[in-house]
């Protein structure tokens, strides 16, 4: 299964200083799915800009929004939707109701972030 992740959806998730230093936040998110994809899980991440510096990971796809608009990160979710051959195999981690509607649209799935993010800070078994 390939899970698509809606970053600052997930980040945002918890209220914890993340709004201080947003690439840190996302630095993190990043190094946590690092982690998570080391089990052997397709990830990809997508960002709602090109983060400066940049983000790379060897184990995850970085994606990002083409430019930095409302919902730019929600369209580029879908449009890798749309771009897959299979996307009824994949998995949207988002808890945005509207994206969610396009996501199911599409046949993928759709996973709530706070408790995705549970599942990465290991809250959840």
């Amino acid at each position: 299964m390939r899970w698509i992740i809606d970053a600052m959806n997930v980040i945002g998730a918890r209220p914890d200083g993340w709004w201080k230093d947003r690439h840190a936040a996302m630095v993190a998110l990043v190094t946590k799915l690092e982690g998570w994809a080391a089990d052997g899980h397709r990830v990809t991440v997508v960002l709602e800009r090109r983060p400066s510096p940049p983000i790379h990971s060897t184990l995850i796809e970085i994606a990002h929004a083409p430019a930095a608009a409302p919902n730019s990160a929600d369209d580029e979710i879908v449009r890798l939707l749309h771009a897959d051959s299979a996307p009824d195999a994949i998995t949207v981690v988002t808890s945005d109701r509207v994206l969610a509607e396009r996501v199911h649209a599409t046949g993928a799935r759709v996973y709530p972030a706070s408790r995705f993010r549970d599942l990465l800070d290991g809250s959840v078994g």
